[in-house]
């Protein structure tokens, strides 16, 4: 297996090679040193910047992105620290939102564009939203986790230890241990490009879960805005969806039955029908 390696990250020869069957185009946009990669599906309709999650590389949200595109433009960033962006000397939510906002600037998107984000991805989406007037945002199952308030559910030592296996050269059927609903190809995507993913950037992401505070950003996201949850997920619970709804009145909350956190890989057919409809509302 020929592999290219940076640092902690490797980026496998065969996953390169996944990008073959994306319908994309890989473009890059810069904040500062940091070089961004963005998988850009084209398009004249309304622009939807994609936000994954905390070890999830851009190519990981292609079954999503590619099921939007009668509806919008899906741009999916790889966040720095994962998949093919570099990494960077911070990983604080004021360093992800501003390199949001120099995608948006980079590609001339304007403030017409929609912002999608899922878990930590839904956390940048929140802070960015917050700081821009867009079209309109969709968060899907952000971590509600933070300062005085309970652990995020998933562990740091679960996350390292996935990425360790990954490192080692891991498979589809590992992946499947941890997490059993997936569709196979998304196991299989898992396992070839976690590796991608920097280190200390799941680490002190993590560490953000803890000690940025989701509450202290969401009353200030404008409308319309679109929270999805999980039904089933113990990252937003019925308690954490009673006090989201009161801290920001103005929004919308839809339940997407028989899903976890991971909500589009647990039930992908009832949660992109459900995401569409979202987008097309707004």
């Amino acid at each position: 297996m020929t592999t290219t390696q940076t640092a902690t990250r490797t980026v496998r020869q065969d996953a390169l090679a996944d990008l073959a069957d994306v319908e994309a185009t890989s473009r890059w946009v810069r904040n500062g040193d940091v070089r961004l990669h963005v998988l850009d599906y084209g398009g004249e309709a309304t622009p939807l910047v994609v936000l994954p999650g905390i070890t999830s590389p851009a190519v990981t949200m292609d079954f999503v992105a590619r099921e939007l595109r009668d509806l919008v433009r899906p741009i999916v960033l790889d966040v720095r620290g994962r998949g093919l962006s570099d990494s960077g000397d911070h990983y604080t939510l004021h360093d992800y939102a501003a390199d949001t906002l120099a995608v948006l600037d980079g590609l001339g998107l304007g403030d017409d564009a929609l912002l999608l984000g899922h878990s930590m991805g839904a956390r940048i989406a929140a802070v960015t939203a917050s700081r821009r007037a867009l079209r309109g945002t969709v968060l899907v199952d952000p971590p509600m986790s933070g300062p005085g308030r309970g652990p995020y559910p998933t562990t740091l030592e679960a996350f390292l230890g996935q990425l360790e296996q990954a490192r080692r050269g891991t498979d589809a059927d590992e992946v499947a241990r941890a997490w059993p609903r997936w569709p196979r190809p998304e196991q299989e995507l898992r396992a070839r490009w976690l590796s991608s993913c920097d280190e200390r950037a799941i680490a002190e992401t993590h560490a953000g879960f803890e000690s940025e505070d989701f509450f202290a950003t969401w009353p200030s996201v404008p409308a319309p805005s679109v929270l999805l949850y999980g039904a089933d997920s113990p990252v937003v619970t019925a308690a954490g969806v009673d006090e989201a709804r009161a801290a920001n009145p103005a929004a919308s909350f839809v339940a997407i039955p028989d899903a976890g956190h991971m909500v589009f890989w647990d039930n992908p057919d009832t949660a992109l029908e459900t995401l569409r409809t979202a987008l097309g509302a707004l």
